[in-house]
């Protein structure tokens, strides 16, 4: 099993620990990031999506113009944009980058974000939706002739695309979602299917999970799962680090508290009480960090308690070889894509592609050689 590293390339510079810098759309900050993750070894870097923020697409495509390599995966929203338009869309970036592209397809667990852009559909509506839409969407990237669907969120008629993906007949689909409506979805569509950092157990039976609803229409995914690594010369060092950063993120849960928003992003807004999420990956994560803040050997989850499991918060904590090494204990699960970055994006990312992954990709190459002569 192959091994892959996924990044991040966000609109303009910030973080659970740092306030945003620069203009909304950083075109600058977006090249930086984009070359540096490229130059790092990375093979992906992530684009998020959020009903607030600019839009994934077009960063993706600033991204992938002064790039060469790094490919992109771009979160997209099913329901927003009509999937004949979507996977055109896609097609289109796939040949301008010359057969770069992935698309992260996220659902949505929080109805009060959804209803910003005018979505009040309920969960299982969503991915009742999100289920025909991918069906349409590889439709659009494979039909030879014109096709026409009448179903229950969309009526196509006559559907014909004159872009189809660049290198075969359809783009990557990796999912997001940890419920049961999202794993029945993810077993029909997803090439890969993506988790949160959760503890060995956990992504276990995720991986588990997955497998069968995939197994029942003879697929075999990928599995993916995502880190905030924190490394550190010592193990010391990096726990140290880790607590300095639970601190600054308690200190600007603090002073939104207090009413001062001065510059803080979504990231530092306490949550706590009727403010928890509730989609399912989330509540996995406030499970877990009930139970400590240390699992396994070097999980830390002190950053998911803070923020209530809001998004991909969970941290592996130690020296850049003691990291490695819990990485391989999911490798060894089935997963092998790990989508990392940092608290602080820019270095971070600079010391994961120094210290992290030629460390894991040498680890990998060995143990598959054992294997094979095994």
């Amino acid at each position: 099993m192959s091994v892959e590293f996924i990044g991040y390339v966000s609109a303009r510079e910030q973080s659970e620990i740092i306030s945003p810098q620069g203009p909304d759309v950083d075109p600058a900050y977006i090249e930086t990031t984009a070359r540096l993750h490229e130059r790092a070894g990375f093979d992906r870097a992530l684009v998020a999506f959020h009903s607030s923020a600019p839009d994934s697409l077009l960063i993706a495509q600033h991204a992938a113009s002064v790039t060469k390599r790094l490919s992109l995966l771009i979160a997209h929203r099913p329901g927003f944009t009509a999937p004949t338009l979507a996977a055109r869309q896609l097609a289109t970036l796939d040949h301008l980058s010359c057969g770069r592209v992935a698309v992260h397809i996220i659902t949505g667990g929080n109805d009060r974000e959804l209803k910003a852009d005018g979505d009040h559909l309920s969960k299982a509506e969503r991915y009742a939706r999100t289920d025909e839409y991918l069906t349409l969407l590889r439709s659009e990237w494979t039909s030879t002739v014109p096709f026409t669907v009448k179903g229950r969120y969309y009526n196509i008629e006559d559907a014909f695309s004159e872009v189809r993906p660049f290198n075969a007949e359809t783009i990557p689909i990796y999912f997001g979602g940890a419920s049961e409506e999202a794993i029945t979805v993810a077993g029909r569509h997803a090439d890969a299917y993506a988790l949160w950092g959760e503890s060995l157990a956990g992504a276990r039976e995720l991986v588990d999970r997955v497998t069968a609803s995939a197994a029942r229409h003879g697929r075999k995914p990928r599995f993916s799962i995502s880190f905030r690594p924190i490394i550190g010369a010592t193990e010391q060092q990096a726990w140290e680090r880790a607590h300095d950063i639970e601190a600054q993120i308690i200190a600007r849960q603090k002073l939104t508290l207090e009413g001062s928003q001065s510059g803080l992003d979504t990231a530092g807004t306490a949550i706590t009480g009727d403010d928890l999420p509730g989609n399912a990956g989330s509540r996995r994560l406030q499970a877990l960090s009930s139970q400590g803040d240390r699992h396994d050997s070097r999980l830390w989850t002190g950053v998911a308690r803070l923020t209530g499991g809001r998004w991909n918060s969970t941290s592996l904590v130690g020296t850049a070889e003691q990291v490695v090494e819990s990485l391989l204990a999911y490798y060894r699960l089935g997963i092998g894509t790990f989508l990392i970055r940092g608290f602080d994006p820019l270095a971070d990312a600079e010391i994961y592609g120094k210290e992290l992954i030629p460390l894991v990709r040498e680890r990998v190459s060995k143990e598959e050689a054992s294997l094979s002569h095994g």
